[in-house]
């Protein structure tokens, strides 16, 4: 049985170009088909531009909303894909770190794969957790306090909030297993009804 995700609200941050195409899109579309309300969130409403294996262009997706206009709350979950120079320029981006600051202090659940824990390093949110990404992160982890590990998926539960991390499109299947798993458990609220 397909796992139904009706009520569920995810919120994914990216930057106008440089995502890898299969780390942004086939968690979208997964989720949005469970029945989720996705918002994809870019740096300006500008088409993003996708790639795929960091060099040959992807497909092009309408951003929702730009980082600057996100409100954390009423969110079930934090998506954060990677791709190099997504990865990388989002990390410097101030907004996007203090939205992943603001659902890390909520408690609420990030997913991140391949190069999407930069963003995590950069907000201090990886200190005491056990994590993986694409490995060439694993020492920028390490020296912001947290485990890396290589494994296809790491899922982590302390310090009360959800940590889901994957190291590469290849790792898919198992990071969306997790994903769905961590928004069955999601709370709704009274008016989201099922």
């Amino acid at each position: 049985m397909a796992t139904d995700l009706t009520g569920r609200r995810i919120l994914a941050i990216v930057t106008n170009y440089g995502v890898e195409q299969d780390e942004l899109v086939v968690p979208v579309q997964h989720l949005r088909d469970a029945g989720a309300h996705v918002d994809v969130a870019a740096v300006s409403t500008d088409p993003v531009q996708t790639l795929v294996g960091d060099k040959d262009p992807g497909s092009q997706v309408t951003p929702d909303l730009t980082l600057d206009d996100v409100d954390p709350t009423g969110y079930g979950m934090l998506l954060i894909p990677g791709g190099t120079i997504n990865a990388d320029t989002l990390r410097t981006n101030e907004t996007a770190i203090g939205i992943v600051t603001r659902f890390v202090d909520a408690k609420t659940t990030v997913a991140a794969i391949c190069h999407g824990p930069w963003a995590l390093v950069e907000a201090d949110a990886v200190r005491g957790k056990t994590l993986t990404s694409f490995a060439s992160l694993q020492t920028d982890v390490r020296n912001a306090g947290g485990t890396w590990v290589d494994r296809s998926v790491a899922t982590d539960d302390a310090d009360s909030w959800t940590l889901i991390t994957s190291r590469t499109p290849d790792d898919l299947p198992d990071f969306l297993a997790q994903i769905d798993k961590a928004l069955e458990s999601v709370q709704l609220p009274e008016s989201a009804g099922r």
